[in-house]
């Protein structure tokens, strides 16, 4: 058994936007594992600035990970607790590796297309006629849930485009989510928070920088909105350190993004942690190729959530690799007629 890493570059088919900044591609990287010509893929899906293994050391890390593949999962997952991206990419390229298909990983009603997950429709940062474009065009899709980044341009405009939702559809209709991504100050955010309950929204990500953990407790407590930590759960790497946490803060959800928190074993653990004290969760994709989504979204619906879920990222770039998975009235579907449009050859994997 042998494996290799190689890079791949997603790019966006229009520029997109958050509260650190906009985006137009997005680095990613694939393991390939090769035993006696059967193959298995996972994606390691590292995104700049934001994923705690954002190291000068990632690529060597890679090297290292390749070289001692014969370790196996379990030993190497020990191995890389401060390299969670690439945790998932082991974890998914032993579980391709040992599947028939390679990109069939866990069966289920899911991918015999009987069942799909429910998803909510993200809305990009920009001007506001851009926002509110992106808003009508996930309600005319069929969109039950959409989620607004929120905090880069003026907060009354933001607050506008909440308000037209609002005059056209019930919070039984239409389910709001917003994501600060950190990005309002501390000394004002409950003031932002009380402004935005007048919508009925469901809950806010993040809505201070991660490691203000009083701030964010005495947030959590006095909110009229449900709050949910997402970059706040980034490099907390024990089962000790994470109940630690959500014991301090206290948060209403928490959302987990696999290749963030350590793979599906990591994600795991949080979501027992979660049940045991009573904290909602849902699973996200981190901007991955479809690679990564086709294995997160697999894994999603063994976990038996029904909350809608934030996999609707595979039609964001120009260059995303073919496959089963199709976005229809607000559901992820895996449609298996369709094949996947991926050559190993193409990464000198011959």
């Amino acid at each position: 058994m042998k494996a290799t890493y190689h890079k791949y570059v997603l790019n966006f088919k229009q520029a997109s936007g958050t509260s650190r900044g906009v985006m137009t591609e997005k680095e990613t990287w694939f393991i390939v594992i090769d035993n006696e010509g059967k193959k298995g893929i996972g994606e390691c899906g590292i995104l700049r600035g934001l994923s705690i293994d954002d190291r000068p050391d990632y690529e060597e890390k890679l090297q290292w990970t390749c070289d001692n593949i014969l370790l196996g999962e379990k030993e190497l997952w020990e191995n890389l607790i401060e390299f969670p991206s690439i945790q998932f990419g082991v974890e998914i390229a032993f579980q391709s590796l040992s599947s028939e298909n390679p990109f069939l990983l866990f069966p289920s009603a899911f991918t015999e297309g009987e069942k799909c997950i429910l998803i909510n429709g993200l809305v990009w940062m920009g001007e506001e006629t851009f926002m509110m474009q992106q808003i009508k065009d996930k309600l005319a899709k069929g969109f039950r849930c959409v989620k607004l980044k929120i905090g880069a341009i003026d907060f009354d405009k933001e607050l506008q485009l909440l308000r037209f939702i609002r005059e056209n559809f019930s919070s039984k209709q239409i389910e709001i989510r917003v994501d600060a991504n950190g990005a309002f100050d501390l000394n004002i955010a409950l003031n932002k928070l009380i402004q935005l309950s007048e919508f009925e929204i469901h809950s806010i990500e993040q809505p201070i920088k991660k490691n203000n953990t009083d701030s964010m407790a005495e947030l959590c407590k006095t909110t009229p909105i449900p709050i949910a930590l997402d970059e706040e759960l980034i490099g907390v790497f024990s089962k000790e350190e994470k109940e630690v946490l959500l014991q301090k803060i206290k948060p209403q959800y928490i959302i987990l993004k696999p290749s963030f928190i350590g793979g599906f074993r990591g994600t795991k653990e949080w979501i027992i942690l979660a049940e045991k004290h009573n904290i909602g969760w849902w699973i996200t994709s981190a901007l991955e190729s479809n690679v990564g989504l086709n294995a997160i979204a697999q894994w999603t619906f063994l976990q038996q959530n029904l909350m809608p879920q934030g996999l609707g990222t595979g039609s964001l770039f120009t260059n995303n690799f073919e496959s089963p998975l199709v976005v229809e009235n607000g559901k992820l579907r895996y449609n298996a007629e369709v094949k996947w449009e991926f050559d190993f050859n193409s990464f000198g994997c011959d």
